[in-house]
């Protein structure tokens, strides 16, 4: 079975070394034995000889059904991709005169972006004579910091990168839940005027 992925294992006839340590299908620690020999046995038992430590001296060979080995290890390969969170960096771009309508797109996008778990790079833009008036664009990424803020969080403060000021801002770890006293509403207390029949109103603590 030649290989067909750059790094695969060596299989049967591309097994060139005179001898290997040979272990069997059942994991059985046959020894060091001829390749051609080890070859043999593992085409009797209809499977493959597989080069697992190719730098031993001399390299471990094992029998086994390489195509079943290679679907094995493939679908693990994939399981795992699939639960590692592949974090990207979008960018967000804004000017310092933005209207109301397209900053609060605008932010809708960040934060879906944020609760995707990606990174956003927000950049104010500015043009010509708006360099003069930088304060302006402080104040779009401040609000883009306060609207954003249960939801993600900035990393340093706004820089300047030539004719644009940049904000990172990062997903949050996870959102802090509200604890019982913050989630339920508050007791009501008993007025002393309300209870008619009481000796004395209990004192507030």
């Amino acid at each position: 079975m030649p290989r067909n992925e750059e790094g695969a294992p060596r299989v049967n006839e591309e097994i060139t070394v005179p001898q290997v340590l040979l272990v069997d299908e059942n994991g059985v620690k046959v020894g060091q034995t001829d390749t051609v020999e080890a070859i043999r046995m593992a085409e009797e038992r209809m499977l493959d000889l597989v080069e697992v430590a190719p730098l031993a001296n001399p390299p471990v060979c094992r029998i086994m059904d390489y195509g079943k080995y290679r679907y094995q290890l493939q679908k693990k390969e994939k399981d795992a991709r699939k639960k590692q969170k592949v974090q990207a960096l979008k960018e967000i771009k804004m000017r310092p005169k933005i209207d109301e309508h397209d900053f609060d797109f605008k932010i809708k996008a960040i934060r879906n972006f944020l609760d995707g778990g990606h990174r956003v790079k927000v950049s104010v833009f500015f043009r010509g004579r708006e360099m003069a008036f930088l304060n302006r664009g402080e104040e779009v990424l401040n609000r883009v910091i306060a609207e954003c803020s249960d939801a993600g969080k900035c990393e340093g403060t706004p820089q300047m990168e030539g004719r644009y000021m940049r904000i990172l801002v990062t997903p949050q770890s996870q959102s802090k839940p509200k604890t019982a006293s913050e989630s339920a509403p508050a007791p009501h207390r008993e007025r002393p005027e309300d209870k008619k029949d009481a000796a004395a109103p209990e004192a507030d603590v």
